[in-house]
């Protein structure tokens, strides 16, 4: 049975969904600019979080000359499905049933629904 992965704080998965988007390795700098239009951050926070991530083992890091690169070694969609299999586990009891329900509740649209059947008929889910 594989580790259970880590969950990441908001500021530190909003990075990660960045590097994610990205061609790896990704600089500092890549990352800066990919933030620039949304949420500009300092360069110490980058490299905070990005040290943090390292050290959680989220990402790894290689010097290319005088630049640190980061490669991913968690991908999106292995965090994804631990945050979604935690998530069912927490609010709905691991009951796939209730989880349904709730997005019935919430307002789930025609089309969604449907997609949704469409992935169990098609057995991707």
């Amino acid at each position: 049975m594989p580790s259970p992965i880590r969950r990441l704080p908001d500021s530190e998965l909003a990075l990660m969904q960045i590097i994610w988007q990205l061609d790896s390795p990704v600089s500092r700098t890549d990352i800066e600019s990919a933030l620039a239009g949304r949420r500009p951050l300092a360069a110490t926070t980058i490299l905070t979080f990005l040290s943090r991530l390292c050290d959680k083992g989220f990402l790894a890091v290689e010097r290319h000359g005088k630049t640190n690169v980061y490669t991913p070694l968690v991908s999106q969609k292995d965090y994804l499905a631990s945050e979604s299999r935690d998530m069912l586990d927490r609010l709905f009891g691991g009951s796939l049933t209730a989880f349904a329900a709730s997005l019935v509740d919430a307002g789930i649209s025609r089309r969604e629904l449907d997609a949704l059947r469409a992935m169990l008929e098609e057995d991707r889910l």
